[in-house]
């Protein structure tokens, strides 16, 4: 039973949801939201909040524009996508405290939290597959 705690402990210690991280938003908790995915990627659409910084830039980028007594979130496209635990490597390796939202911006996308693209912001559209909709 140790064993089963300290794995679930640790998985939320360096995990989190979408819910959690738009709960966190609008309760206005201080972290940074990183998306991690191509300039491409990010001007088709991202989440609202995000800043982009991809991957392969984190090394160079991080300690020049991300505050380390700031807890940081990092997001790829999905659940089929490793990018963000590549992030998180990254930024663990610089020293900061980091955990990846699961689910990537798909879920976000999916559960209705708010998407902009290079335009401006989205339609809130909820996947009632994986979203509570109410009336």
């Amino acid at each position: 039973m140790t064993d089963t705690l300290a794995y679930f402990s640790a998985k939320l210690a360096h995990e989190t949801d979408a819910s959690d991280v738009y709960e966190a938003q609008r309760a206005a908790e201080p972290f940074v939201f990183v998306d991690v995915r191509s300039a491409e990627a990010w001007a088709q659409g991202h989440a609202v909040g995000a800043v982009h910084m991809p991957h392969r830039e984190i090394a160079a980028r991080a300690p020049e524009e991300i505050d380390r007594s700031l807890d940081v979130v990092v997001y790829c496209w999905s659940p089929g996508c490793n990018g963000g635990t590549r992030a998180a490597i990254e930024l663990a390796k610089l020293g900061y405290r980091v955990r990846e939202m699961i689910g990537g911006f798909e879920y976000w996308a999916r559960e209705g939290y708010p998407v902009a693209n290079a335009h401006g912001p989205l339609p809130r559209t909820y996947d009632p597959l994986v979203a509570l909709v109410r009336s």
